[in-house]
């Protein structure tokens, strides 16, 4: 079932509320045009429809102790079905896993973890990464810089499309 499409309105609440989800409804209706009601209305319409999906703190990760970021992608010896399922079951649990992605490309997923050091990497690495179902192989980033990290999704910004290449010079 396709949702409807979202006016301007939509798509102002759902850019503010990325960015400030504690933001009052009546600061949110002055924002977007609106009166308090109906834009409490659309927001919960947006929520029982499933485009916000939840709101969230952000917590640094360097003051709770999970200053190390990783990315692993991981290979498996066999694919199926059940191969796939039983892999996903056993990294839902990993709590430091932040982020686990089957892919297509030279590996089968791709994992986001974040921890307090190196020590605890290859514990998560050895104890756990590598003994999961069907695990053949892995390969490890670790993150020197966080360049961006964002949750924000552009909502209803045009498309970025490749730039032309220029036109030669006339001679």
């Amino acid at each position: 079932m396709r949702s409807r499409e979202l006016d301007k309105i939509d798509q102002n609440i759902l850019r503010i509320l990325q960015e400030e989800g504690r933001i009052s409804f009546t600061e949110l209706g002055e924002r977007v045009g609106l009166s308090t009601t109906p834009c409490t209305e659309r927001v919960r319409r947006l929520e029982r429809d499933g485009i916000i999906t939840g709101y969230h703190a952000r917590v640094d990760p360097q003051r709770v102790g999970a200053g190390l970021l990783v990315f692993v992608e991981i290979s498996l010896a066999y694919k199926s079905g059940d191969i796939f399922e039983e892999f996903r079951n056993a990294a839902l649990r990993l709590p430091n896993v932040l982020e686990c992605h089957l892919v297509s490309g030279d590996f089968d997923y791709l994992i986001k973890a974040r921890m307090p050091e190196m020590a605890s990497y290859r514990a998560l690495l050895g104890s756990t990464l590598l003994t999961m179902p069907n695990v053949r192989d892995s390969k490890s980033y670790i993150v020197m810089e966080e360049v961006k990290e964002t949750l924000t999704l552009p909502i209803g910004e045009r498309r970025i499309r490749p730039q032309a290449s220029p036109k030669p010079a006339k001679t």
